[in-house]
């Protein structure tokens, strides 16, 4: 099937994502929605008149089409994308590039970039240049699933086919609704959840022709891409409900196409937006890579006019593409045989390849310019021991567990509580608590500081965790009746619309928890942030002269009176930060003090505590 007005559509939903991740539209993400709508509607069309009219399909001639259609583009792009990332990011994210590789090979993309984007501490300054790759795992498997669940229905008839499609439609989006409150990262990359925006294009098929002639309806439609394009962002919570919005705007489109307006028409019908729907498949393929690799390569965020440049370079590619490989690769007659020994080839050279580039990782780094400096990367990106404990509870875990170290038979407890910035002074406190036999108990939550602010639900991360991991881990702190507690807290997370500045809420919100822990122990001592790192320090040295990596900014001490404070900037900045100090690198990535950094700062930490008079 074939209508012009569904190839303008596929432009529309690859511009979308173009102009999202080009940072000029919000909520242009929404375009990989309409993409599984136009994906649904039109494979469950080709199944099901190929059953109308033979009473069978030929599974192994549509297998055979998708990847003559897919295969040639995606591995070629992958291909592309892993030799320059190889050859202009840092050595250093290797392993990573290799990884991800791998991942975007194995058509599992989708939940293994799940798995790691779920763990808080996976912080990488270089963003994947595969990411986009899970969304065609997607329809990778919905490809391989929905067939057999079209077959399986047919031999029922037609009622059991709406009903299968409703029913299971209808529990993917109730799945999606509950995991993008309970597992968002899950809720956007896995099929499951996803599955009901294809099975929404697929129950187009059974809609009356006399419930479309409402004239109106393609507005509604417009309105609704629109709206969720422009008045969406990356807070807002996704899928889930928020995804109704897009999926049925595209829909209505869809379903009402003989009823769209001349000026719908002409704009979705025109020479360009037919061009560039043919190309909208290589242009989702080539936008991400020729975004951030050119970022990626030049250490920072790009400019307006090098994302437009970046934009009509993808533009190029995705011509070139779609000329040279995806056409001619689709329209070639190949033997069934050839078609699936090139598929399991280029996946496991895909797969070969993403372990070569992953192993040629360098362990020992050289830092250029004027000043030469060596460093093991995997000791200074290494995190402190309590990350093997999993005592830093993760998204979607209200609790932490015993966390127990030091003396652990000691009566005297002293408890670090915080997020990762009060967790990144676990190695000095660990050994301080052995020297002055003390009992440390780690309460630390990823992304959730012992200050009590309110935060908006950005991915994993929920307030109302956050919130009931505080009362919880306060109540706890009560029952020990410990000698100190000590806090700490990443001072620049995205302060909430409306609640004044950055320091009157991080002030605010040093009031809520001195409250909530006043009368629990002797010593409040609250550790002020330590400075924040402009690039990702190890990355930066391994790349760029010495000197372009001295750029972190101190942190502005926020201390309130009623806590004993302590303040680091000084002992990790004079009049700048240094990326090394002493001759250690001073930060294990883009945020936090390396565990070298930390114990390196022991004596200073270990006299701060005297001053305050926890210990002689």
């Amino acid at each position: 099937m074939r209508v012009l007005q569904i190839q303008g559509l596929r432009a529309l939903a690859a511009l979308l994502v173009t102009f999202f991740h080009a940072q000029i539209i919000g909520g242009g993400y929404v375009g990989v929605d309409i993409f599984y709508v136009i994906s649904g509607y039109l494979i469950t069309g080709l199944i099901l008149r190929e059953i109308d009219q033979t009473g069978k399909m030929n599974l192994s001639a549509f297998y055979q089409r998708r990847i003559k259609r897919l295969l040639p583009s995606s591995a070629f792009v992958l291909f592309s994308t892993a030799i320059v990332g190889w050859v202009i990011l840092p050595e250093t994210t290797r392993d990573a590039l290799g990884r991800d590789l791998f991942a975007a090979a194995a058509y599992i993309s989708n939940y293994l970039f799940a798995w790691w984007q779920n763990d808080y501490q996976n912080l990488n300054a270089t963003p994947s240049p595969f990411i986009h790759y899970w969304s065609l795992a997607v329809e990778e498997q919905f490809y391989l699933l929905w067939p057999f669940f079209m077959l399986l229905l047919a031999k029922y008839g037609k009622q059991i086919i709406i009903r299968g499609i409703l029913a299971l439609t209808v529990l993917s989006f109730l799945l999606s609704v509950y995991q993008t409150q309970t597992s968002p990262i899950w809720a956007f990359y896995s099929l499951p959840t996803r599955a009901w925006e294809l099975g929404v294009g697929a129950l187009l098929l059974f809609i009356p022709e006399r419930l479309l002639h409402l004239r109106l309806l393609p507005w509604f439609g417009i309105g609704a891409l629109v709206y969720s394009a422009f008045q969406f962002s990356e807070k807002t919570s996704f899928p889930g409900v928020n995804a109704l919005v897009p999926v049925l705007g595209t829909a209505i489109l869809i379903a009402a196409i003989s009823t769209w307006p001349p000026i719908l028409n002409d704009l979705f019908n025109n020479s360009f937006s037919q061009w560039l729907g043919r190309i909208s498949y290589p242009l989702y393929l080539w936008h991400w890579p020729a975004l951030v690799l050119p970022s990626s390569a030049l250490g920072r965020p790009l400019h307006m006019y090098e994302r437009a440049m970046c934009i009509v370079l993808t533009v190029a590619l995705a011509h070139l593409t779609n000329r040279f490989i995806e056409e001619p690769m689709r329209h070639k007659k190949f033997a069934p045989r050839t078609v699936y020994i090139g598929a399991l080839s280029t996946t496991v050279l895909s797969l070969l390849t993403g372990i070569l580039i992953a192993t040629s990782v360098a362990s020992v780094i050289s830092t250029r310019g004027t000043t030469s400096y060596s460093f093991d990367l995997k000791t200074v990106m290494s995190k402190p021991a309590i990350y093997d404990d999993g005592c830093p509870v993760n998204s979607g875990e209200t609790k932490s567990g015993p966390c127990t170290y030091g003396d652990v038979n000691s009566k005297v407890i002293i408890v670090l509580y915080g997020d990762s910035h009060a967790a990144q002074w676990f190695p000095t406190l660990q050994k301080i608590s052995l020297e002055q036999h003390f009992r440390l108990i780690s309460l630390t939550k990823s992304s959730c500081p012992s200050v009590d602010v309110n935060r908006s639900d950005q991915g994993a991360y929920k307030n109302l965790d956050c919130a009931d991991w505080r009362k919880n881990s306060v109540s706890r702190i009560k029952s020990l009746h410990p000698a100190a507690v000590i806090m700490s807290g990443y001072q620049h997370y995205a302060v909430p619309h409306g609640v004044g500045s950055r320091q009157e809420w991080w002030e605010n919100g040093q009031i809520r928890l001195l409250m909530s822990l006043m009368g629990s122990t002797s010593h409040l001592i609250y550790i002020s942030d330590t400075p924040k790192p402009v690039k990702d320090i190890p990355s930066c040295l391994a790349s760029r002269d010495l000197s372009t990596c001295d750029t972190s900014k101190k942190s502005p001490a926020i201390l309130m009176s009623g806590f004993e404070t302590i303040d680091p900037t000084k002992w990790l900045c004079t009049t700048y930060c240094p990326a090394i100090l002493d001759g250690i690198v001073a930060y294990r990535d883009a945020s936090h003090i390396s565990v070298s950094m930390a114990l390196h700062l022991l004596p200073s930490l270990e006299a701060a505590l005297r001053d305050v008079g926890l210990f002689r």
